[in-house]
């Protein structure tokens, strides 16, 4: 049984009397421990996929299972403790709160969870090892790099060992070398962790290191590449199928 079941999601904003559908009837399965990237031009509806699997947002119609759970059923409370217990956010322009160290930071969300102060350091610790930044715990985000900033982002979206970490452009704002790094650890880390990853990037290079790549254009989800693509094959089967006349972002 996938981790990830995506059935029939349609998502629909309304702008004056214009209806946009950036996504409609959207149907995807995601396997524990893959590693999918989503590719698409600026206002493909990447992003609200992203969001969607990530439970910041509701669909329209449809359904979105996460191991067993049908996340789209639960209430606003209910919603929240499940975000804080199962899921890991990594964003483009990092987040971090600029008066915390990166400990701080990377101890947030272990916060929101049913854990003593020892246990909290503990995988504080374990997470900044992971990202090579132990040396930098009480370093604030104006006292280190780009990429140092997006590693305890990174730090701060596994250390409450989430079951999906989904990413929203993690090396948008970095440069070349930077971002190089970034996406060799977050393949390290998806390897070594079991975690399923998602990401979203305008990237080609960063989305060939995922296990399967995917592209949303003209309303179609379709697999570009990795396990299972068949080239000269379509492969934007039902399980992958978008089907929508307007998308957006």
């Amino acid at each position: 049984m996938p981790l990830i079941e995506i059935e029939k999601v349609t998502k629909q904003y309304h702008k004056g009397d214009e209806t946009i559908t950036p996504l409609h009837e959207v149907s995807l399965n995601i396997e524990q421990g893959e590693f999918i990237s989503l590719m698409g031009a600026s206002g493909t509806g990447k992003s609200t996929l992203l969001n969607l699997i990530a439970s910041i947002d509701k669909p329209d119609t449809g359904k979105i299972i996460v191991d067993g759970v049908e996340i789209t059923r639960l209430s606003r409370t209910k919603l929240a403790r499940w975000r804080a217990a199962n899921l890991g956010y990594i964003f483009q322009t990092h987040n971090l709160v600029p008066v915390l160290t990166a400990y701080e930071n990377i101890e947030l969300p272990l916060l929101l969870l049913p854990i003593n102060r020892s246990e909290r350091r503990k995988r504080i610790e374990i997470a900044l090892r992971a990202v090579d930044l132990l040396d930098r715990s009480d370093h604030y985000p104006r006292q280190m790099s780009g990429g140092q900033e997006q590693r305890v982002g990174i730090a701060r979206a596994i250390v409450a060992h989430p079951k999906v970490v989904v990413a929203d452009e993690p090396t948008g704002d970095l440069d070349p070398n930077s971002s190089a790094q970034i996406l060799g650890l977050l393949k390290r880390l998806k390897e070594q962790l079991d975690v399923t990853l998602l990401m979203v990037t305008h990237d080609a290079t960063a989305a060939n290191i995922a296990d399967k790549q995917f592209r949303l254009d003209y309303g179609k989800l379709v697999q570009t590449g990795g396990i299972g693509f068949q080239p000269g094959i379509s492969n934007d089967s039902d399980a992958s199928a978008v089907s929508n006349k307007q998308d957006e972002s």
